[in-house]
């Protein structure tokens, strides 16, 4: 049984569900699943992201790795120090972090850098959601209040950016183009109503850009899967901005090989609920999180036509072991049972094959000479892109 919403969070969904159904009237009965999903997470005072539901940690919908343990971040921010202090000198570069959740990251990263005299000159978050970037704002300032004045909201990407661009869990809620095959070939799939309730309908691809993405995977009919253009499109974006520096992004999914593969022919977006996961797309509108895997080889691709270097792509363990992960949480005493537990409970979970260690993948793009990462040292996996 899922969890019952309260009445004010099902007269909100109502109130974002009228919202969808107008969008579908206007765009004369039917719209792309990208649309949906853009409107469903991100429409303004309705959208998933931009209300103010609670969404990380143990009464939201999912936990994500800087709300398990500070030490995801304290790790983070050792892999980065390099690239801001480059010649071991204070830093000179810049962070800029992509969609900030509750601001944990943040603080954490930012506490480390300090410890390490490696701060960036400016910390700087680009938050679409002005409830998460108010979260954000109370959570830095009452636990790194001294930091504040290094800490930026951004509306928009800066023209040029030179040090470190990070983003966990950014790719998986880029809004995706669901395509679907047939004997006729690929179709791209979209939403319509019958009567108040959303529905499927596929039509022939127009988007010259997804029709010749859609032809190149050359999939069996029958299979269901998705094409995340606004994931290309941010990247392009992030390289043209980047002067020098790396772009390190955490995220859950695959290489092509493995998320084309024929077993997962029903694809991989998800609709998350209360620490439930749900096949359909349509529940409760603006209470869910809806997300697709990453796919890797995609984002490797589009670094490179954007003038970036592959830096590195491994598991989310591979990169947090080999950047210190278990060194840093040797620093509590395992004799202190009541601190150390927690922590180490935390960490198994953040590389165990059997949580996140696997399913989470690290990829680095970087330009102007970075030198390589600790974090890909070992395991390095960009020959499966």
């Amino acid at each position: 049984m899922l969890p019952a919403p309260s009445p004010d969070a099902l007269a909100h969904s109502q109130r974002v569900a009228t919202h969808l159904r107008a969008m579908i009237d206007e765009a004369g009965g039917w719209i792309p699943f990208s649309r949906y999903m853009e409107a469903a997470l991100y429409a303004p005072g309705l959208g998933y992201y931009a209300a103010g539901a609670m969404k990380f940690g143990a009464a939201g919908d999912f936990v994500t790795a800087p709300e398990l343990t500070p030490l995801f971040g304290r790790t983070l921010a050792h892999a980065i120090a390099p690239v801001l202090s480059p010649d071991g000198d204070k830093a000179g570069g810049e962070v800029l972090e992509l969609g900030a959740g509750s601001g944990r990251l943040a603080v954490d990263v930012l506490g480390e850098l300090e410890r390490l005299d490696s701060l960036p000159t400016r910390y700087c978050i680009l938050e679409v959601s002005a409830d998460l970037r108010t979260r954000q704002q109370e959570t830095l300032a009452r636990e790194r209040p001294h930091l504040a004045a290094r800490v930026q909201w951004l509306d928009a990407l800066p023209d040029h950016f030179s040090g470190v661009i990070l983003g966990n869990e950014v790719f998986d809620a880029l809004p995706v183009e669901l395509v679907h095959w047939t004997e006729a070939g690929p179709l791209v799939r979209g939403v319509m109503l019958a009567g108040d309730a959303f529905t499927w309908q596929d039509r022939p691809i127009a988007d010259p850009v997804l029709r010749a993405r859609a032809d190149a995977l050359n999939l069996a009919p029958g299979y269901l899967t998705e094409i995340n253009l606004a994931a290309d499109a941010l990247i392009a974006s992030l390289g043209n901005m980047l002067e020098r520096g790396l772009i390190l992004l955490i995220d859950y999914g695959f290489s092509a090989s493995e998320y084309y593969h024929p077993q997962r022919h029903m694809g991989t977006l998800r609709a998350h609920y209360r620490h439930h996961a749900l096949d359909d797309p349509f529940y409760l509108p603006g209470l869910c999180d809806l997300t697709a895997h990453v796919d890797f080889s995609a984002l490797a691709q589009a670094g490179i036509a954007a003038g970036l270097e592959l830096a590195g792509y491994t598991s989310q363990a591979n990169f947090l072991l080999n950047a210190g992960l278990t060194e840093l949480l040797m620093q509590t005493p395992p004799t202190d049972a009541a601190a150390y537990l927690p922590q180490a409970n935390a960490v198994q979970r953040l590389v165990s094959p059997a949580e996140m260690g696997e399913l989470f993948k690290v990829i680095g793009l970087s330009k102007g000479g970075v030198a390589p990462l600790a974090g890909f040292a070992r395991g390095d996996r960009r020959h499966n892109l």
